[in-house]
């Protein structure tokens, strides 16, 4: 269709359409670059250590850092950081159909108000996740489990970390989760609510099948590096493929299939 023929109302689907895509790319990219730039750590050396360590499952332990109500806060917004990073990236899907919905309710206003409410719960849904993480981490560091790169400090816990992750990718839950992520629709039409507090409860909600689906994934940075940006990188472009793929359910049974025979491979090797 030309520009020309293009009705008011495609034309106002198509400037909202970009709006929603403008801030999850600015929002995105800005998680992105805090993470490059260290996100309060100094990430590009912790990588390359991690690099330069990959062929040694039994690492030195790192010391254990001093935490107080400052440094806990550091790493809850570097984990949560991270999440805005790996996740909202594969929940476009979901928001660019929530804002083309509201749009289509909506004769006034800007629909992309209340989905960045939605996205608002979406992301709380992470920050829970985030803060679950920092207390796992600090107990893994106080039991000396972690290595100088944050990561799984001894064969056992590393291989203990990829079998975890790789049996629950087999899991009904995992599937019943993955298959909410993959069909925004289904999800927008059975679990509607109207008004700014609908759209933060819908947001919550679909956090929560996210977090079923991509926890344990999540996980692996526990055995790669909490701060090893290939880890990072891979995990948000894996977390994609599998919500976007057609085939994407299936990617992750193999993916499953995968992590635990090198689990399995590195506890006997």
């Amino acid at each position: 269709m030309s520009e020309p023929d293009r009705t008011p109302l495609e034309t106002v689907l198509r400037h909202d359409r970009w709006v929603v895509i403008g801030g999850l790319a600015a929002v995105a990219g800005a998680a992105w670059l805090w993470i490059v730039l260290g996100a309060g750590m100094d990430a590009v050396q912790m990588t390359r250590m991690a690099v330069g360590a990959a062929a040694n499952t039994d690492l030195a332990a790192m010391r254990p850092a001093a935490w107080d109500l400052g440094y806990a806060a550091l790493m809850l917004s570097m984990w949560w950081v991270m999440m805005v990073a790996m996740m909202l990236p594969s929940a476009a899907p979901m928001l660019l159909i929530h804002a083309r919905i509201m749009r289509k309710e909506r004769s006034e206003g800007r629909p992309f108000v209340p989905t960045g409410i939605f996205a608002a719960g979406y992301l709380a849904a992470w920050g829970g996740f985030s803060l679950i993480a920092v207390a796992l981490q600090w107990g893994l560091e106080r039991l000396g489990l972690l290595s100088e790169m944050m990561a799984a400090g001894n064969v056992w816990l590393a291989a203990a970390i990829l079998i975890a992750a790789g049996l629950w990718q087999l899991t009904p839950m995992k599937q019943v989760c993955l298959r909410h992520c993959r069909t925004p629709i289904s999800f927008l039409t059975q679990a509607w609510r109207p008004g700014a507090g609908g759209a933060f409860a819908m947001g919550l909600h679909h956090g929560g099948y996210c977090l079923g689906c991509c926890w344990f994934l999540m996980g692996l940075l526990f055995f790669g590096g909490i701060m090893n940006l290939y880890w990072i990188a891979g995990l948000a472009v894996y977390v994609l493929l599998e919500k976007t793929l057609p085939l994407g359910h299936r990617l992750g049974y193999a993916a499953g299939a995968a992590l635990v025979a090198c689990g399995l491979w590195l506890a006997v090797a």
